[in-house]
């Protein structure tokens, strides 16, 4: 796996895949430095997002499969087993306080998809 490491802002990128491993408007997931980094690609929007895989509502590993939209402007994914949506900006859960997942900067390089931990 590559890595770029950016002393400045304290984050490791790590190519995680390819732009056409992940479907258009839909996400995957990728084993990085021992977690499940869920990869979106917002193509109607043309950004990029990662987040962690695990719902925290039930600890499953599937908010990778979960269905992307936008609440407002504000751009959220749902899990596919609960239907808690969680924004891919913040992570904050949009309907309920309760939880919290964390998001991950994304870079698109030369076809590779890159994830900063």
């Amino acid at each position: 796996m590559e890595t770029i490491t950016d002393t400045i802002n304290a984050v490791t990128w790590h190519m995680a895949c390819y732009v056409d491993d992940i479907p258009e408007d839909g996400g995957g997931c990728a084993f990085i430095s021992g977690k499940q980094i869920a990869i979106y690609n917002f193509a109607r929007r043309g950004e990029w997002y990662a987040t962690d895989n695990q719902c925290p509502h039930r600890q499953q590993m599937a908010l990778s499969r979960g269905m992307i939209g936008s609440h407002a402007e504000e751009p959220k994914v749902a899990c596919p087993f609960h239907k808690k949506t969680f924004s891919l900006q913040t992570g904050q859960c949009l309907n309920d306080d309760e939880y919290r997942i964390n998001t991950f900067p994304v870079m698109v390089k030369e076809n590779r998809v890159y994830v900063g931990l």
